[in-house]
């Protein structure tokens, strides 16, 4: 397991609006938390930031509809600076276990499938950082 990690479960395929938002992580006495979140209990100034993940997986079209995803924290994304250096950025990658709509077999889909699951806007982090901050 990662240090920090969110979980999130969309229990009718395809219906963005409900899910359970399950964040893990490190509390400050060193021991593993799980703090469980219902879509209503997502805070307001959280929410431009999950609708981010819910486009990346739109992404995926209509045959595959996502049924879990793991988030995790990485510095796995290079830019390319003005003076051609390259630097590490904050970003947060997308593992999604989907269901396709008509066999109804599962796949896992990875940023190497979608390079979109790799979402690198700032406010990314910081919702994963709210939810997996020692507490």
């Amino acid at each position: 397991m990662n240090n920090a990690e969110i979980q999130i479960q969309f229990p009718q395929p395809g219906n963005w609006q409900e899910f359970t938002l399950t964040a893990v992580y490190e509390d400050a006495g060193g021991y593993t938390r799980t703090d469980r979140y219902t879509a209503d209990e997502i805070p307001a100034e959280q929410a431009p930031a999950m609708q981010a993940v819910v486009a990346a997986l739109v992404e995926m079209g209509e045959d595959w509809q996502a049924v879990q995803v793991w988030a995790r924290l990485g510095k796995d994304v290079l830019t390319l600076a003005e003076d051609g250096a390259y630097t590490m950025i904050d970003a947060v990658s997308l593992t999604v276990e989907a269901v396709h709509a008509e066999t109804k077999g599962r796949r896992i889909f990875t940023v190497s499938d979608y390079p979109v699951f790799v979402l690198t806007d700032p406010a990314a982090v910081e919702f994963f950082k709210f939810f997996t901050t020692n507490q």
